[in-house]
């Protein structure tokens, strides 16, 4: 079976390697934004995950010439009416390092108790590039979109080394430790970003199935 180029629309590394993982047994080769020169950031201006992921799939694909995907995650908090939501990777300011986003949310929730620390992750991917059945390779469009939502709690205070963002403080549902504290293995296989990516996984192996039968249709 070919291999198809897919572009892993970040350079955020944790994501990259989870991304690997999940597409493993897919025939593709998988390139990273890393890999191509003079390449624009695409703001995330959207109001919604699957907009900025939407954004960056075209705008990475229209730069790099193969199909990308892309997504966009975020921490929907109860207590703070689903905040910070999408504009999880920006709270507080662009420049703070992921420690200091989490304490400035975790200053935030002083006064809001265990019961009432409810949380989840959610991630929006999209996938954007040629129409594999088609004719005209050069017809581009979203291909498919996903979502996946991982559900739990926040923490008092940080604990663990592993993942990033507010992995430290997020305990997912049936664990007792957050994301940064537990094996890696099990976060790849729970999360959010996890879950987007199986569902993901699906809608790709379908389209290269249908793909292979066009082709041996036509022939």
């Amino acid at each position: 079976m070919d291999r198809y180029e897919l572009l892993i629309a970040t350079r955020n590394p944790g994501k990259i390697e989870e991304l690997r993982e999940a597409f493993a047994i897919l025939p593709l080769r998988l390139r990273t934004l890393n890999e191509f020169g003079n390449i624009s950031e695409v703001l995330e201006v959207g109001a919604t995950y699957e907009e900025n992921a939407t954004l960056k799939a075209i705008g990475y694909s229209r730069q790099t010439g193969i199909t990308a995907l892309a997504d966009d995650s975020g921490l929907e908090v109860d207590a703070l009416q689903g905040g910070p939501g999408v504009l999880s990777a920006r709270f507080r300011g662009n420049n703070l390092l992921d420690a200091e986003r989490t304490q400035s949310l975790l200053a935030t929730l002083q006064d809001v108790g265990p019961p009432r620390r409810t949380a989840r992750f959610v991630c929006c991917m999209v996938l954007y590039g040629p129409v594999p059945s088609s004719h005209r390779m050069s017809e581009r469009k979203v291909l498919a979109v996903t979502q996946g939502v991982c559900s739990g709690s926040l923490a008092m205070k940080p604990k663990g080394t592993e993942g990033f963002g507010f992995d430290p403080i997020f305990i997912p549902e049936g664990y007792n430790v957050p994301f940064a504290s537990l094996d890696p293995a099990i976060k790849r296989k729970i999360s959010h970003r996890a879950r987007a990516a199986a569902l993901m996984r699906q809608r790709m192996e379908q389209q290269f199935t249908s793909n292979l039968t066009a082709g041996r249709t036509a022939s």
